[in-house]
């Protein structure tokens, strides 16, 4: 690479090209310019090599030194490098042969009762008080834990997808392009209406093109809640708490309430004697999976569901034994 500003609007310009193409951009772009600034500070002059690749995948933000976390990482690269060779064709792509080959899906931590009730209770605790941060971020997780969105969709939400009347989200142009109707509970639509009331009274828009959750600080008042702000939140909760991880990730993660909220309905439906076949297409429209396939993922893939998928398999098993010949 020529220079550190031209791999900046390269990288720019491949997040435009993809976003206009109908891709989600929101995970690879946080990766490709933390990569671009490696690259500043490090000072690399050149074409750009699988080693200064591995370099930047190994100083991950958590300090891990788990190679699936690098290969997860340096995997972020690829679409691009291999884009970046048409103009720099001395570019080298990374492969699977560098910190070995990625699991398909690593296995969640599925959070029980009591984590959630202590991770409300210690957002609800956040200061400065009085103040609307605590609240914030309380109804924040509240609502991923209970709804099983996805934290991008929560954030993006704006006053007029919040219709508590109807007890319905709106969820817009979402990770697959897609936009769906998420109905929600009782008690949750109470929490919205306290929530908003509050910040209604803290004297924060409630014109309806205005977000729903909102900074409380500096120059972020009245913005957007931010994503690194929220994960920086939640990652010092989580210290707080000092949860054991169940999970195969590093540590217990906000999209974990997500997943928690899908095998906790499926467990559900088999107390209830619900036939989990026929109210799979209906979950898997709910929490917006792109194909029936990822929610069926968890009977196999999640320890708690284990057991359920086992016993689905040997309802199908003759009853009587067969002798060996």
């Amino acid at each position: 690479m020529s220079a550190t500003t031209s791999l900046q609007a390269r990288v720019e310009r491949y997040l435009a090209e993809r976003r206009r193409l109908g891709f989600s951009v929101r995970t690879p772009g946080y990766a490709l310019r933390s990569f671009a600034r490696h690259i500043q500070d490090a000072g690399h002059c050149g074409p750009l090599t699988v080693e200064v690749m591995a370099d930047w995948a190994r100083c991950d933000s958590h300090g891990s030194s788990d190679p699936r976390t690098w290969a997860r990482r340096l995997k972020n690269l690829r679409s691009f490098t291999r884009w970046l060779q048409q103009f720099e064709p001395r570019t080298e792509v990374p492969d699977d042969a560098i910190f070995g080959r990625l699991p398909e899906r690593q296995a969640p931590h599925i959070y029980n009762e009591h984590e959630i009730i202590d991770l409300l209770a210690a957002a609800r605790r956040l200061g400065p008080t009085p103040g609307l941060r605590g609240v914030i971020f309380e109804t924040l997780f509240g609502l991923i834990a209970c709804t099983g969105l996805r934290i991008s969709e929560a954030l993006s939400l704006h006053n007029e997808d919040v219709d508590l009347q109807r007890e319905m989200l709106s969820i817009h142009q979402t990770k697959f392009g897609k936009s769906r109707q998420v109905p929600m509970h009782p008690s949750t639509v109470e929490a919205l209406r306290r929530y908003r009331c509050m910040r209604d009274l803290a004297g924060e828009s409630a014109q309806g093109d205005a977000p729903f959750f909102i900074g409380t600080r500096g120059r972020r008042r009245g913005l957007p809640l931010g994503d690194r702000q929220v994960h920086r939140v939640f990652a010092e909760l989580r210290q707080q708490l000092g949860w054991r991880n169940r999970g195969t990730h590093h540590a217990p993660r906000i999209h974990d309430l997500r997943h928690t909220f899908v095998v906790r309905r499926i467990v559900l439906w088999q107390a209830q004697g619900v036939d989990i076949d026929q109210a799979m297409l209906s979950l898997s429209t709910y929490v917006g999976h792109a194909m029936v396939t990822n929610t069926y993922w968890y009977l196999s893939a999640v320890p708690e569901l284990m057991a359920l998928a086992a016993g689905r398999f040997e309802s199908f098993m003759p009853r009587s034994e067969v002798s060996d010949a």
